[in-house]
């Protein structure tokens, strides 16, 4: 019996090469201002036009100032990169959602709360964290600018078949542990390079309680497990999530994808190339403390001995030592986010803790929403006040710190506590130096101060 991953792919092969790729047909290209520009310039150069211009969506979000869009960029890089996108689809004819527009976002926000992500799609974008959309029941992956250009083209893409790896969390999850310490638990455990080659199906009980803003976090991690991506078969919860969106299918079409969408599931005798399983019991709120995502410990571990001379240089960066705990480290800035924690369910988690309770006075904060709908969610909800009476600020959405493309840069020698996905050097700003955590995690430096176990707020 085959694999959910190998029925989504099986569908969309148009060709097969021989001893070569797969030409595989591609259902929904997003797009945005980073990768895209050489892709576009390489279309006119050929005289190209889109293939299937309705099923390509722009948006800008790595370069996007979190405050003033109303104002022009200030800065001339990212400036002219919002403005040649918004250029370059308009002369393509794409769908363009630009910036203070109602459905503009971070990408991987977007598509999933917008109804464009689907389950059984093949999904890519010229950005690693389109892993994200695999949370839908999706085929979602990455690719490389001359490969947008390709799907820009055709509509299709050549790509080598991954092989297939299925990660199960048996039990449940404890209290106070989240969608993000999952992640950032399985990668401490397999490493950054542990799922290399492979597409992951996430499978087992602890997965199918996580809500879909969790889904969402977890495969949006799956790229920094080395995976070329990852996905949850869809169910209830899933079909529940989708009904109603914007681009949903409706009426007699909502309950004829709802009756193909309960076929996407690996067969009980469904064989991975390679199984790995885990206890949910076993997991704890997680926090990083080197230089890659695999580097966490649980709140309550010691930081261990480095076993290598890249943990070695990993430690001094970072300004650690084996046998310390995170535990009460002074914390600088404290960023809640990025297309891994920017979701509704982020802010409502972040705000169960701060509630009642002050910002620390020292360090900074910034909680930026993933898109425009997220901020109006939680302004809906009351959660702005709950914000503000605890000294905090709502910005406005793009991928902010998460990557030093915009203004929101963490200074030389700070530490941030960060909901994004990534801690390389100077990731959040030149010499910084990042703890990746959950938003509860976040939310308890913040008015703290120090690194805190969440568990004791809550």
């Amino acid at each position: 019996m085959n694999t959910l991953f190998d029925k989504i792919w099986d569908r969309h092969v148009v060709q097969h090469v021989q001893d070569g790729p797969d030409q595989l047909y591609i259902d929904r290209l997003y797009m945005h201002e980073v990768t895209s520009p050489q892709a576009f310039a390489g279309m006119r150069e050929r005289g190209l036009k889109a293939f299937r211009p309705d099923h390509i969506y722009c948006m800008p979000d790595h370069n996007t100032p979190t405050h003033d869009q109303d104002k022009p960029i200030e800065d001339p890089v990212s400036r002219k990169q919002v403005d040649t996108l918004a250029r370059n689809a308009a002369d393509f004819g794409l769908t363009h959602f630009g910036m203070m527009h109602p459905n503009n976002g971070i990408i991987h926000v977007v598509g999933p709360e917008m109804g464009l992500s689907l389950p059984g799609m093949t999904i890519v974008c010229g950005d690693s964290h389109t892993s994200t959309h695999g949370a839908m029941g999706a085929v979602a992956f990455g690719i490389g600018t001359s490969e947008v250009e390709m799907v820009l083209a055709s509509q299709c893409i050549l790509q080598a078949k991954p092989k297939s790896m299925r990660i199960r969390v048996n039990g449940n999850l404890g209290h106070g542990v989240t969608a993000k310490d999952l992640a950032l638990y399985i990668m401490s455990r397999i490493t950054t390079s542990g799922a290399t080659g492979y597409f992951v199906e996430y499978a087992g009980e602890a997965i199918e309680s996580l809500s879909m803003e969790g889904r969402l976090t977890l495969c949006n991690l799956s790229i920094e497990m080395g995976a070329r991506g990852g996905f949850i078969a869809p169910d209830e919860k899933t079909f529940a999530y989708i009904k109603g969106r914007p681009n949903a299918p409706q009426g007699e079409a909502w309950d004829k994808a709802v009756a193909y969408w309960r076929t996407l599931r690996s067969g009980d005798d469904a064989v991975f190339d390679k199984e790995v399983a885990f206890d949910a019991a076993d997991i704890e709120p997680m926090i990083t403390y080197g230089t890659n995502p695999g580097m966490g410990i649980g709140l309550s571990a010691d930081i261990p001995a480095p076993a290598s001379a890249s943990d070695e240089k990993a430690l001094k960066y970072m300004g650690f030592a084996a046998g310390e705990k995170m535990v009460g480290k002074k914390v600088d800035y404290v960023f809640l986010g990025a297309c891994t924690n920017g979701r509704i369910e982020d802010f409502r988690a972040f705000a169960s803790i701060v509630k009642g309770r002050r910002k620390a006075d020292h360090v900074t904060a910034w909680l930026v929403p993933g898109s425009w709908r997220v901020r109006q969610q939680i302004i809906d909800e009351g959660i702005d006040k709950v914000l503000e009476e605890a000294g905090f600020q709502l910005r406005q959405p793009g991928c902010s710190a998460c990557l030093a493309m915009n203004d929101d840069k963490i200074p030389a020698g700070c530490l941030s506590v960060s909901t994004s996905n990534r801690n390389f050097e100077g990731r959040q700003g030149p010499g910084s130096r990042t703890c990746l955590a959950s938003p509860l995690t976040a939310a308890a430096a913040a008015v703290t101060g120090v690194i805190t176990d969440p568990r004791t707020l809550m």
